[in-house]
């Protein structure tokens, strides 16, 4: 039993936790945000500002200069860094990095922006947010048909990386020559501790629309089809549980032991899974974050009719399913600034002065374009007009929650205990709501940052052998418990149908 460190590379900011796995404690965490730590980059939401809001980049040299930072923070916390066993982490899924050369062990005495800045061929990275991409889905969705969502586990999507890379070799075809590396942000940043190129985990590949689930190989015609030499810019895909190379020695900065096991990193989506001991069939997770999420390990391969649904690698073993939706605390911020409330009337007063069902209003809070359904350009619809701001609030509370339950209802489960974590995971109104629309008992567990704390059980399972299944029993106990009112079942499974017509009446106007 020993130490192990999960480092979480989100959309907004870069947190870093320790686990012991002896005593199931966490010893040690450190949080960077970058709009508030790295200012001199422009991004306060983690992505550059652009005039067409289609378009979402953010510079890698960012997260390299946060990833610093986190680990200085982690040093000075008191805790012997020496002492970690492995390391492992999570980066935002789809985005996608692009590099004029391989990796090398890094050099001593100038930062990490300063030595890889200049490797990259296209100085911005498109992230999940990125929906520039519509004519590349059409182009690929015309050339492969029913195939590319049967292999790859989803129809060509904007916001993933094979029509991210489609676009750029296109339009920038001397900057796609000069690189000879394509990298995920997951695999990039993986890559930096290693001092050396490091492979693309099955968990993350499968956000691309370019690995086929079938072989877990990149799929040579849909490979060959999206950009000149793009297989020999791609880095092998392997097992979540591959040990990508020994830490460089660089890091020994923070106390870290050169050469101790670096694993695979993996997406936001697959650490959260086994991060919320929800990676073994019976549990799924709601992530409550920038986007909303809905994962679940999958006990047979299958795919979305809808194409809103996608299927993943299980860092466990077998598949996942995800169902994102963008607009998740984008749009309840959006909401609470709109109405110039804190976040107490927001996540309790609002509800307890509001009843339940909420007189049937509804609302599709888009204010950013939506990833399930597909809308491709913001708007916010009301099936009302009139309400106030406690309804308002409820409204959007109980609208996300329907949603999540009509867009995972594919899967063909009825789950009866979900895993909740993201920030907004602990309202517990918000909690109450899900808990009667799911009719599922949903559970909260001690640690926030699940996308990190999976990190480290990744690292901990292949460095040690501990199984997901210990992990999570020694660090996912659910802390807080919310039970379904059995009275509101009917209510709510009314409103899901009202909600399923509003919202494809929308689609269609």
């Amino acid at each position: 039993m020993g130490f192990h460190l999960g480092i979480d590379v989100s959309t907004q900011s870069v947190k870093c936790i320790v686990i012991d796995t002896e005593n199931g404690t966490v010893p040690a965490e450190s949080s960077v945000n970058f709009g508030r730590d790295l200012p001199s980059y422009h991004a306060p939401d983690g992505f550059r500002p652009n005039a067409d809001p289609r378009i979402k980049q953010a510079d890698p040299r960012m997260w390299l200069d946060g990833l610093e930072l986190a680990l200085e923070q982690l040093s000075a916390s008191g805790f012997d860094l020496a002492r970690i066993d492995g390391i492992s982490g999570s980066g935002q899924q789809h985005g996608s990095v692009y590099c004029r050369e391989e990796f090398s062990p890094l050099r001593p005495g100038r930062s990490l922006a300063e030595q890889i800045g200049p490797r990259l061929s296209r100085p911005v990275a498109p992230i999940w947010m990125d929906r520039s991409t519509a004519t590349e889905c059409r182009e690929l969705d015309a050339a492969f048909g029913d195939r590319l969502q049967r292999d790859t586990g989803s129809p060509a999507i904007e916001r993933f990386t094979g029509p991210q890379i489609r676009k750029f070799a296109r339009e920038e075809p001397k900057a796609w020559r000069r690189t000879r590396r394509v990298h995920l942000v997951s695999s990039f940043l993986c890559s930096v501790l290693c001092g050396s190129d490091a492979p693309i985990d099955f968990g993350d590949g499968a956000g691309m629309n370019l690995l086929n689930l079938q072989t877990l190989q990149w799929d040579p015609a849909i490979v060959e089809f999206t950009a000149p030499d793009l297989m020999a810019k791609l880095p092998p895909a392997v097992p979540s549980a591959t040990v990508a190379g020994g830490l460089d020695g660089w890091f020994r900065r923070f106390g870290l032991r050169p050469g101790i096991p670096v694993v695979v990193w993996s997406g936001d989506n697959p650490n959260s899974l086994v991060g919320t001991g929800a990676a073994t069939p019976g549990l799924a997770g709601i992530s409550l974050g920038t986007s909303d999420t809905f994962f679940a390990p999958m006990r047979v391969f299958k795919t979305d009719p809808q194409g809103c649904g996608h299927v993943f690698g299980n860092p466990a073993g077998g598949f996942m399913s995800l169902i994102c939706f963008t607009n998740g605390s984008l749009a309840r911020e959006a909401i609470r600034r709109e109405l110039a409330v804190n976040w107490e009337f927001f996540d309790r007063d609002a509800l307890e002065q509001s009843s339940t069902g909420n007189g049937g209003r509804l609302m599709l809070p888009y204010f950013e374009p939506e990833s399930t359904p597909p809308v491709p350009r913001p708007g916010v619809r009301r099936n009302y007009t009139q309400a106030t701001p406690a309804e308002e609030i409820r409204a959007i509370l109980e609208s996300q929650a329907l949603s999540l339950r009509l867009h995972s209802s594919w899967q063909g489960e009825r789950f009866r205990r979900i895993r909740l974590t993201g920030g907004a995971s602990k309202s517990t109104g918000f909690r109450q709501i899900l808990a009667d629309v799911f009719q599922a008992q949903i559970e909260t567990i001690q640690v926030t940052n699940s996308a990190g704390l999976g990190a480290a059980f990744r690292a901990a399972n292949a460095v040690e052998q501990i199984s997901f299944e210990r992990l999570s029993d020694r660090f996912c106990r659910p802390q807080e418990i919310t039970h379904p009112d059995p009275a509101n079942a009917e209510l709510y499974q009314e409103m899901l149908k009202q909600f399923r017509d509003f919202e494809a009446a929308a689609q269609q106007a």
